[in-house]
Parts: structure tokens; sequence; C-alpha cells
């Protein structure tokens, strides 16, 4: 596996690498101060598997960087890694094609969650992307409760009680995926197994079973 990692503090390099070798048996990872040297590197580059960009870096000029490198390299996952977090920012990075946003702040092994999860193809978003806190707060409350061992809710893995959260809110598929940083796709396969573990037939089902068995919404 081969990874573009482009930030002008070598410290942060330093610190970056160590997480990105755990991404892969082999990972070669490939660095750049600048801009200007990251399209460098990634032009001379023998088949990149993903481009880290740091947002502040020389030559960035906001989220122009980004928007050259994915027109450069259209089928390179692309993630920005920035030292501050404002939703407006995020949203704009998302929008301008990045596969994923990550803050310099992250812990090493959300990071590579984060990471692996732009890799398998989808994308990563920081919580901080909902609206009004909502979302978060339905994704968080169902994960931070253990139900009995017999309950075919404690059967839910992680994400599908995410997708559960979102459901008992009334969000549509698409709003669950932008939220959850999934595609669309990703979202029905999650629905199925959710359907399909609660013995729902639908939508409205499965919220209700799951109001039943003592899902908070």
């Amino acid at each position: 596996m081969q990874i573009l990692l482009a930030d002008d503090h070598r410290l942060v390099r330093d610190g970056l690498k160590v997480f990105l070798e755990r991404l892969a048996s082999e990972v070669d990872v490939v660095e750049a101060a600048t801009f200007d040297e990251a399209l460098s590197e990634a032009t001379g580059a023998s088949k990149l598997d993903l481009i880290i960009l740091d947002l502040a870096m020389p030559g960035m000029n906001g989220l122009a960087g980004l928007e050259v490198m994915r027109a450069r390299f259209p089928g390179v996952p692309v993630v920005i890694l920035s030292g501050t977090l404002q939703r407006s920012e995020v949203i704009n990075a998302l929008e301008r094609g990045a596969d994923g946003y990550i803050p310099k702040t992250l812990s090493g092994k959300a990071m590579i969650n984060a990471l692996q999860l732009v890799i398998s193809g989808e994308k990563y978003v920081p919580s901080i992307i909902f609206s009004d806190g909502d979302a978060a707060q339905a994704s968080a409350r169902g994960n931070n409760v253990v139900f009995s061992g017999d309950s075919p809710l404690q059967r839910l893995t992680p994400r599908e009680r995410d997708v559960l959260g979102l459901l008992t809110k009334g969000h549509p598929n698409k709003e669950i995926a932008r939220a959850l940083g999934l595609k669309e796709v990703t979202v029905k396969v999650h629905l199925k197994g959710v359907f399909r573990k609660l013995g729902a037939a639908n939508r409205t089902q499965a919220v209700k079973i799951a109001m039943q068995l003592g899902w908070e919404a």
C-alpha cells in the first residue's frame, strides 16, 4: 500500500507514519512538506492508494489544492488533515471532493479506523457534521445501551445501531448516508441487517419493534 502524506511539520509526519504503517502489512509512506511537493510526488508515484493533505500547509490555498489533486488523481481517495474543526469547513471539504476530514486531535486508533473506512470506499465524517446534534445523540444513545443477552437489539453491530438510531429519528436513507459518511447502498445493506435481526418487514416496523424492546429515540 502506498500513501502520500503531505504536512509541513516533520514532527506531525513522523507521528502519523507510526499509525499509517499499521494499515497494512506493507505500507510505503511518501512524504511532502508543501502542496507543490505533494503534487510532484503523486505524479511520480507508482500506485497511490491514499492521499492525505494538511489543510494549512504552504500551497494548499484553502481547498483549492484538494480540487487540483482530485482532478489529477480521480481514482485515489483524498483525506484532509486539519488542526481546526469547524462544521462549515468540514462540509465544504466534503462537497469539494474530500473522502474524509480528520482532525489532528483524533486518537491514533480512531485515525486508523477512519482511514480504513476511506480505503474501503466510504467516507469519514467527524461528528461535527451533524447540524443540531440529534443524529449524533441518536447514534450514541443506542450504542451506549447494553440490552439483555437474548434481545435482538444486542445482536446488532455498532454500525447497524448507528443506522437504527437515525432511523428512529425519521431520517431518510440519503440523510443517514451523509450523516455517517456512508454510501446509500451501504445504508440499505445495514438496514436489511436490522430488519432481519429485529424480524421487521419495513422501516416502520423496525422502529416500532426497537421501541418495544427498549430503544430510546
